[in-house]
């Protein structure tokens, strides 16, 4: 595969000022002096006027071309870049002469692949590259950077690295049976997992963290009908994305949209008013707000603090969402129920006169970072992937450790490590990882 020459569009579709076209492979700059009326000589790394030729010498654009010596490259290979006119039919019209002139349309994420094959980043560094693309808040932005810098790869290569040792004195007492392995070797060798069981953990406990800044907080409004849970969506978000009307049961299904708060994303899911109704549709509609209830991360309730606390139809909230329920009394424009007075953990809001909004962004990161996800400054945050392979090194630290205490035989406590080793490589790629890399790169754009 990485004998091909590859080639692909690296901009997103449709009409932009620029376009960009990569070439990536050993024959990347004679494909380039077909498709291309190039320079006598090309020097790497500065920027070049061309013209790009047919098949005929007809003039199919112009540009700007950089060449990029491997491995002193993104891919580690040579690399043309060519940056064009942002047309849709110009850019395919060049990228086609490419092909013509040798090259293979690249795979869904190929280019950072052959980077990794290359030896110019781990897989997780790979992997941050499309937590870059997709990062939607701050924090997410800057784990993704953290993980593309290689804090987890690092991590990861550190726990090897100290685990090696321990694996080499068990096989080393496997081939030498005569040296027993005296309590206090025995016990030098516990300290030693314990150690990296402590790192493997410290990175265990940020998966929920991982999860929340890839794709959102689901952050769930619910209340009764028509106590401002549209409106309150709408002021989030900052434009009129619900309906907003007096009449109850407006909202029949469940909006959703993904804002930022606090440099925390949230996944904002509008719901149903919960009500007993006779209304097909509506009661569908209720059904899906229980169930949107059941996944939350976050619950705010929605209640019209105009109305005595009697009146509010209240949410039975379950006890693991406790710490992750926030009230919010709505209509403060007019005016407060003087029973609600006593209600001290509430956010006091007129989404008619946009009052309290900030107060209640404050109290969302508040919340999100009492639960725990968040509350970490530790900049490291892996994602699911990572979780099984650090559970699995976790779990096969625990039974080797159990071996030791038990005085097992040395192949048995052997095996473990090996195990746990195992792991570890499969979170940076240092093992046979081909199932991983079919999975991971074709969630990627074509041409990156």
């Amino acid at each position: 595969m990485l004998s091909d020459t590859i080639a692909a569009i690296s901009t997103a579709p449709g009409e932009s000022a620029i376009s960009v076209i990569r070439l990536s492979g050993p024959k990347a700059l004679a494909i380039a002096a077909s498709a291309f009326k190039l320079p006598v000589k090309i020097i790497p790394r500065r920027a070049h006027l061309v013209s790009v030729l047919d098949e005929n010498g007809a003039k199919i654009d112009s540009g700007v071309l950089l060449h990029f010596e491997g491995p002193a490259s993104y891919s580690g290979e040579d690399v043309i870049e060519f940056q064009g006119h942002g047309g849709v039919l110009v850019t395919q019209r060049v990228l086609e002469r490419l092909l013509a002139c040798g090259a293979r349309a690249a795979e869904a994420g190929e280019f950072t692949q052959r980077a990794f094959l290359n030896g110019k980043m781990d897989l997780t560094q790979a992997e941050a590259v499309m937590d870059l693309i997709h990062a939607q808040s701050t924090l997410a932005l800057r784990a993704a950077n953290e993980q593309l810098r290689g804090a987890i790869g690092r991590e990861a290569a550190h726990m090897q690295q100290m685990l090696v040792p321990v694996l080499a004195h068990i096989e080393a007492y496997i081939d030498f049976p005569d040296e027993d392995i005296t309590p206090e070797t025995g016990a030098d060798l516990l300290r030693r997992i314990d150690a990296i069981q402590s790192q493997v953990r410290q990175l265990l406990a940020t998966a929920e963290q991982g999860r929340i800044l890839r794709h959102g907080a689901r952050t769930v409004i619910s209340g009764a009908p028509n106590v401002g849970k549209s409106s309150l969506l709408n002021l989030l978000l900052g434009f009129e994305r619900a309906i907003v009307s007096s009449t109850a049961g407006t909202t029949r299904d469940t909006i959703e949209e993904i804002i930022q708060v606090h440099g925390i994303p949230l996944r904002l899911v509008d719901t149903a008013g919960l009500r007993d109704s006779q209304d097909v549709i509506e009661r569908i509609g209720i059904e899906r707000t229980q169930r949107e209830l059941e996944r939350a991360d976050l619950i705010l309730e929605v209640l019209d603090g105009s109305q005595p606390p009697w009146v509010a139809e209240r949410l039975e909230v379950p006890s693991p969402f406790v710490g992750r329920h926030l009230i919010i009394l709505n209509k403060t424009d007019l005016g407060t129920h003087a029973d609600w007075e006593g209600q001290n953990n509430a956010i006091r809001i007129s989404c008619v006169r946009n009052q309290g909004i900030e107060e209640l962004r404050d109290a969302i990161r508040e919340i999100i970072a009492k639960a725990g996800p968040l509350a970490s400054d530790y900049p490291i945050a892996i994602n699911a992937r990572h979780q099984a392979a650090f559970q699995r090194c976790a779990d096969r630290l625990t039974a080797a450790r159990e071996a030791i205490e038990s005085q097992q035989e040395p192949e048995f406590i052997a095996l473990e490590l090996r195990e746990s080793l195992q792991a570890l490589g499969d979170v940076i790629g240092q093992v046979d990882v081909e199932q991983i890399l079919d999975v991971i790169f074709s969630t990627f754009c074509i041409g990156k």
